[in-house]
């Protein structure tokens, strides 16, 4: 059985390994100059390849009873079984999975390892301009710059745009396509969000915990906590990963996008008010600028100040108890507008791609039999956290076993 991979990310290059090891002659292509040049960058380049705490809460796909059933044939234990099979040490660090040396390159020398051992051929700088399956030859041929190629089996796992440079040419979806798939409308998915609001740049280059709320046209669609990183274009972090797909969405749909932040999510409203009323008693004749000093970073004092237009010297006997707890609401609801998200090379994932529906529980495509879809391709994706490698090694593993089988094609 002769089959090939189109892209040699991470689902590709588990793809090609798993084929290999259920008895087929592989051949992997790739576009770049190496394999693997994304694991590169994943997890700050320490490449947090999984998480223990997992389950479908942590991804967006349409069928999730599915997408279960697929886990169950490759799962985070298989994961770091597999890694562990293959030499490599795997660190858990409260639940999230990296290379004991923390480096993403170990991850990538051991794809090389067992790819050079399993004797699979590798075409680099070898993007596939074009793929097409013939019926009476039984057969796909792939084109590429490195000539055209005859295969019994075709893996897509090219991956997306996502973190590429601008204007990268990109030819999964439209390969895919050309088979009679349909494509979900793409968004960036863990991106950072931009906003226009004058007060964020005087907040640039401040990390604080928060609490965040996306709201759509008045609409509570999202709740997260953890770091937000504030920027000269609008708000980053984990917390705003998380839910930056869901905000893309909601643009495209011409909805008012706004976050809320609550910059001291320790304290309840009342638990808040309550504190500021016995700050207020206890410190009458301090300027403004001092009774805010010790709650939060400077930087957001001296923004919120100017955009509220108070003065630091300002004493907060002038603006009694009540005005200062008017002027203290944004400190746990700070409204801020977002207008678009970052583009797509700015982005971890893509969100959207080839229709879930239109792949069985093997991968295979249901509109060519012998084709099969891995990873990003296909239009799932999840949160932070390793939970989109473990789709590529799970989806990757799934299409290698079943891209293998000499069973006929169901």
């Amino acid at each position: 059985m002769k089959v090939g991979i189109v892209g040699a990310g991470a689902s590709g290059m588990m793809a090609a390994v798993t084929a290999a090891e259920y008895g087929a002659s592989v051949i992997l292509f790739e576009k770049n100059d190496r394999v693997g040049r994304k694991i590169l960058a994943t997890g700050n380049g320490k490449c947090n390849l999984g998480n223990l705490d997992f389950g479908m809460d942590k991804y967006y796909c349409e069928d999730k009873e599915k997408l279960q059933r697929m886990f169950s044939l490759f799962s985070v234990e298989d994961t770091i079984a597999f890694f562990k099979k293959n030499g490599m040490l795997v660190k858990n660090k409260n639940g999230y999975l990296y290379p004991y040396s923390e480096q993403a390159s170990t991850v990538l020398d051991i794809f090389r390892k067992i790819l050079e051992k399993q004797n699979i051929t590798i075409i680099t700088e070898s993007e596939i301009t074009k793929a097409c399956y013939h019926q009476k030859q039984n057969c796909f041929t792939v084109e590429s710059r490195a000539g055209n190629f005859k295969l019994d089996r075709l893996i897509l796992s090219c991956g997306s745009t996502a973190g590429g440079k601008k204007k990268e040419s990109f030819k999964g979806m439209q390969i895919a396509e050309s088979f009679g798939h349909s494509v979900n409308r793409a968004v960036p998915g863990l991106v950072q969000l931009r906003s226009s609001d004058g007060f964020i740049k005087g907040m640039a280059g401040v990390r604080v915990q928060a609490g965040l709320k996306l709201f759509a046209d008045d609409r509570l669609i999202s709740e997260e906590q953890g770091e937000l990183q504030l920027t000269e274009y609008g708000i980053s972090g984990i917390p705003v990963f998380q839910f930056s797909r869901e905000a893309g969405y909601m643009l495209l749909e011409g909805k008012r996008v706004f976050v809320n932040i609550n910059f001291l999510p320790d304290y309840e409203e009342r638990e808040f008010k309550e504190m500021i009323s016995r700050r207020f008693d206890s410190m009458k004749d301090a300027a403004l600028e001092e009774f805010l000093l010790g709650m939060v970073n400077k930087k957001i004092n001296t923004a919120l100040m100017k955009h509220k237009g108070l003065k630091p010297q300002q004493p907060i006997g002038e603006l009694g108890l009540e005005g200062l707890l008017k002027f203290m609401s944004d400190y746990q609801c700070l409204t801020v507008h977002i207008d678009s998200t970052n583009g797509m090379e700015n982005a971890q994932v893509c969100a959207g791609g080839i229709d879930f529906k239109e792949v069985d529980e093997r991968l295979q495509s249901t509109k060519q039999k012998g084709l099969y879809l891995t990873g990003e391709l296909l239009d799932i994706d999840g949160k932070c956290g390793g939970y989109n490698l473990q789709w590529a090694w799970s989806s990757g593993y799934i299409a290698g076993r079943s891209a293998a089988s000499k069973e006929d094609i169901k």
